[in-house]
């Protein structure tokens, strides 16, 4: 367990430190010769039991409370510190201040020097104390008075922070390795060690870590885990890790030393953040800040996701965007402090690290973020399922709450939800309700289409999906689409869906001249004959064999590509395979190569290529042509996958470049 001090400069925090352990914390030359603590301090008290309490000092004074703050997010217990000679001062206030927006719940209250004042002082100095905590987290904290001098009360203390570790706070140990490095050195002989307070997860000697945000490989050569050698640390621990592939320029105090899966920088963090009650203002949207997080001291800026200002001792949902990259997961406690560092504006929790840069404020975003607000990953997974219209990123989740792949399987397994996984590999789950409510969406979408225009066979998937699914991903809709045809709920006909109740016919003389027109697109299939061509060679009126040739274009047998050129299905299959073949070979499709494997003239093929930007199937890059999706091709398999975590999967397939998923 790690015990921090807290209160004002010259309350006696280091003395008392010394008096529980026999340990100096005050490190650094300045310190002893000016007789006050300027930084981090450390100290160890082993226990009959054999574990360790870990202490960290932080100095008192208001000019080094950004010090304060690096040691102060990672406690687990508070050991408040108050002079009797003094009470309660300005430091004491805002370091009670800082404990609270923390979130820190443990607390212990050291009432000093009272071998200085008469007995009637330390009544009244304790009778302070407890009023200023009984509105506080500390509220009903037990209240010691000792003497560092000459001993008086601190054997009682000692046993009760001893008896403290038995209802720590817990840890993340089933998350992936983190450790906030508050301290960096070389050591003669050893190389580059590490020091802070691990914040979730398990190392080992020899395992491989990285420097976040830097992205810097390391290999763990030796670990001292609260002051003893030892073969692992874990979180609630501080831990000095003596690190392989590293110097000591390439690590700063506020730097991460994490397990590959957990490095994942971010400049925009989404939160909850509360102002004390006691703040000097209301603080206002895009307000520059110093935000302490882990170790680090951080330059940004605060955007509110709701209002202008926030009142003191109000909450609200808030992005930080910072100066430079950061590691920081959902659950971390931060702290704000103005421009110049002078005084503390708010605290908070973050709840999405990869928040996004554009609508922020949408209901969709702010109901994401309130579910998110729930502390078990359990609970604010269902919280997340139950809101989102548009499905959970599971791997965004797991990522984003340092959730270990075993401990994130066992969680969506235990939960009743659909799994879409799509051809990247994302996985996206939905409650059943939701799941079920999307596909009828697009069945309700299209039965209304086929009640108000029964000449159209159906919808294109591209706009169906606006009409039906607007805020679903098109990876995702593709998916539900698939699971649809494969129920046979719905029909496919080219790039048209359909109900499978509805159908569109030609009637008999239009059959009976497209059996004479076919044969002629067949023919020469990459380079059809015009609409009065063929009318001339089959002595119909030219607009008969429009409307014919447009009446089977909804049926999806062909696809006029140019007004009054009509290409086969199968002649704009073969053609969209040789441009993704040429965008594969050569990374984007030239017209003169393109003409050259079709064998047609340069016209025609840079309106076949114009064809396929139109309809999304590629991009037009300068004079060339990228292919958008080459997955987009009739019959070409796709992976994405729809099932449940109970369920097997059924694996999706993709249709044509028109438009069809």
């Amino acid at each position: 367990m790690i015990i921090g001090t807290a209160g004002h400069i010259d309350h006696g925090k280091t003395a008392l430190i010394k008096a529980l352990t026999g340990v100096d914390a005050d490190r650094l030359k300045e310190e002893k010769a000016r007789g006050i603590t300027i930084d981090l301090g450390y100290a160890y008290a082993p226990l009959p039991n054999g574990e360790v309490l870990g202490f960290i000092d932080v100095p008192g004074h208001e000019r080094f409370v950004h010090n304060m703050l690096a040691g102060a997010t990672g406690i687990d217990t508070v050991l408040l510190v108050v002079a009797a000679d003094d009470g309660v001062m300005p430091q004491t206030r805002e370091h009670l201040e800082i404990v609270e927006l923390l979130g820190i719940a443990h607390g212990v209250v050291a009432l000093t020097k009272i071998d200085r004042v008469p007995a009637a002082r330390v009544v009244e100095v304790r009778a302070e104390i407890e009023q200023l905590l009984a509105i506080s987290l500390l509220a009903g904290s037990p209240v010691f008075p000792v003497s560092s001098i000459n001993g008086t009360g601190i054997e009682v203390l000692r046993v009760h922070l001893e008896s403290l570790t038995t209802v720590q706070r817990s840890h993340a140990d089933d998350g992936d390795f983190r450790l906030a490095v508050d301290r960096c050195f070389t050591l003669t002989g050893s190389g580059t060690v590490v020091t802070g307070t691990v914040f979730a997860g398990r190392v080992q000697v020899g395992d491989k870590l990285v420097v976040s945000p830097a992205g810097k490989e390391v290999r763990v050569r030796s670990i001292h885990a609260q002051n003893r050698a030892s073969e692992s640390g874990q979180a609630g621990q501080r831990c000095a890790l003596n690190l392989a592939g590293v110097e000591k320029k390439d690590i700063v105090r506020g730097d991460w030393v994490l397990a590959p899966a957990a490095h994942a920088p971010t400049q925009r963090l989404d939160a909850r953040i509360k102002l004390p009650a006691a703040a000097r203002r209301a603080l206002r949207h895009w307000t520059p800040v110093h935000v302490h997080v882990g170790a680090a001291d951080i330059l940004g800026r605060v955007s509110l996701l709701e209002g202008t200002t926030v009142e003191p001792g109000a909450l609200a949902l808030a992005q930080l965007v910072l100066d430079q990259p950061i590691g920081s997961l959902r659950g971390d406690r931060f702290i704000l402090r103005d421009q110049s560092a002078q005084y503390t504006l708010a605290g908070g929790v973050v709840l999405d690290p990869f928040a996004p840069a554009r609508k922020l404020r949408t209901p969709a975003r702010l109901a994401l973020l309130r579910a998110l607000e729930h502390r078990s990953a359990p609970a604010a997974l269902e919280a997340l399922l139950e809101s989102s219209v548009a499905g959970v990123d599971l791997d965004w989740f797991a990522r984003s709450g340092n959730l270990r792949r075993d401990a994130a399987e066992s969680l969506y397994a235990g939960l009743p939800m659909v799994v879409v996984t799509i051809a990247s590999g994302q996985r996206h789950g939905f409650t059943p309700a939701r799941w079920t409510a999307l596909q009828q969406a697009v069945l309700d979408v299209l039965a209304e289409t086929h009640r108000r225009e029964p000449e159209l066979l159906g919808l294109e998937a591209r706009r169906l999906r606006r009409l039906a699914t607007p805020d679903l991903a098109w990876e995702l809709f593709t998916a539900l689409i698939e699971q649809l045809l494969g129920e046979q709920r719905l029909l496919r006909h080219g790039p048209w869906l359909h109900l499978a109740s509805h159908r569109v016919t030609l009637t008999p003389a239009e059959e009976k001249l497209w059996h004479a027109v076919a044969p002629l697109l067949r023919a020469t299939p990459f380079q059809p004959p015009w609409v009065r061509d063929m009318a001339t060679l089959l002595k119909v009126p030219e607009t008969q064999m429009r409307n014919l040739l447009k009446r089977v274009t909804l049926l999806g047998d062909t696809y006029e590509v140019l007004r009054d050129r009509f290409f086969t299905r199968e002649a704009v299959t073969q053609l969209a395979q040789i441009a993704t073949e040429l965008d594969a070979a050569s990374g984007a499709v030239q017209a003169a190569e393109f003409r050259d494997r079709v064998g047609c003239g340069r016209k025609l093929a840079i309106q076949i290529l114009e064809y396929f930007d139109r309809t999304g199937f590629s991009r037009r890059v300068g004079d060339a042509h990228r292919m958008r999706d080459p997955a987009l091709l009739v019959d070409k398999p796709k992976s994405i996958q729809v099932g449940t975590a109970r369920s097997a999967q059924i694996t999706g397939r993709a249709s044509h470049p028109g438009g069809a998923t």
